[in-house]
């Protein structure tokens, strides 16, 4: 077992959003767990940030899956022996489509993935969180602007990342006789593989395809690690990082 104090388990690491923040909290001084279900990416995440002089190791793992779920906790706490920080990361959503035509297997698994796992690697971190010395450790929920505002043709990942702000919002008032901070970052057209269509063009509520200005996911990464940094006393509840003309006010 090591002797650090600063541990974070990030879901979705293995690319994105998860990759950039697991790099910055390590800079940070954290040890980090970096989890998805592929190892390939993953094992590149730990690389980068073996190469920064900083401390990860990789867990491929399913959120949606309880086992799985409890898994990765039990490696954290079998090898760092206890977590300071749960970065609930991990998404994806359902191919674009009429609401009336997308089929219950597409509902289901965004809803497995964005909503479940997020409540299933919350539960996990409570347990820890509430036992260990010193007690607590903070949440935090990748939201989305989409937790706000709907998309045209989104429905599985709007709802799941509405719910997502109900989990932050019980988290973080159950959490508090623990000792355990829970907040939310919504995230709005930051530049990752999946958002590169931004450039060439959204379909947007009036019919029209359009492209949509993105900005650098370290600048919400900065953000994810000042509210990482805080003392437990203290706590970002809510907080939006975006593209500051990106359709978002009314979705226009």
């Amino acid at each position: 077992m090591s002797d650090f104090k600063k541990v974070a388990i990030v879901t979705g690491a293995g690319s994105g959003i998860g990759r950039t923040t697991a790099l910055a909290l390590s800079q940070e001084g954290f040890a980090v767990v970096v989890a998805g279900r592929r190892l390939e990416p993953l094992e590149e995440t730990v690389s980068e940030v073996n190469e920064q002089g900083g401390t990860a190791f990789a867990v491929s793992n399913d959120v949606s899956q309880p086992d799985s779920v409890k898994a990765l906790f039990a490696m954290t706490l079998a090898t760092y022996g206890r977590l300071g920080l749960l970065f609930n990361n991990a998404g994806i959503g359902a191919p674009s489509g009429l609401l009336e035509e997308l089929s219950y297997d597409q509902w289901q698994a965004v809803v497995d993935i964005n909503l479940t796992g997020s409540f299933l690697c919350t539960q996990e971190a409570f347990k820890v969180m509430k036992d260990q010395e010193p007690r607590g450790g903070r949440i935090i929920n990748n939201g989305s602007v989409s937790a706000h505002v709907p998309r045209t043709n989104s429905a599985p990942y709007t709802a799941t990342k509405h719910a997502i702000t109900g989990l932050t919002r019980s988290s973080s008032l159950d959490g508090r006789k623990y000792d355990i901070a829970c907040g939310q970052i919504d995230i709005g057209n930051a530049l990752v593989e999946r958002t590169t269509t931004m450039q060439e063009g959204k379909l947007q509520p009036n019919g029209e395809t359009v492209p949509e200005p993105t900005i650098d996911p370290k600048e919400v990464v900065r953000a994810v690690v000042y509210m990482a940094s805080l003392p437990l006393d203290a706590n970002v509840q809510f907080m939006t990082v975006m593209a500051t003309q990106m359709p978002y006010i009314g979705r226009g």
